[in-house]
């Protein structure tokens, strides 16, 4: 069985000193939940990592690199590269979410925003 697809989340709840003590989540992570809550079949067929806020995020630095830990971020599977999708450490990956919601789109066929 070929490994899935690893999806990098921020973990919710996280403080910012420089806007109190918190609870915030990241707008963009949540973006990706929420299609994923809509298509349960296709998170399944993701490995879902939450990682912590603060750098450096280790788990994501180790497939895709220092420059590349932003989340969120789905690293596909080591030798699936999709033309035109960045690949760093020999991993291909997508970037943010909408480029992450376009991807699960066309190859999961979830719906894209209207």
């Amino acid at each position: 069985m070929a490994d899935k697809p690893i999806l990098f989340l921020l973990r919710a709840g996280f403080p910012d000193p420089k806007h109190g003590p918190g609870g915030f989540y990241c707008p963009e992570c949540t973006a990706v939940t929420g299609i994923l809550w809509y298509y349960p079949e296709v998170a399944a067929k993701l490995d879902i990592r939450q990682v912590d806020v603060p750098r450096p995020r280790p788990e994501v630095i180790a497939m895709v690199g220092e420059e590349n830990q932003s989340c969120p971020v789905l690293v596909l599977p080591a030798g699936e590269t999709p033309a035109g999708v960045p690949v760093a450490h020999g991993r291909a990956f997508v970037s943010g979410p909408d480029a992450i919601i376009k991807y699960l789109a066309d190859h999961y066929g979830t719906a894209q925003g209207h």
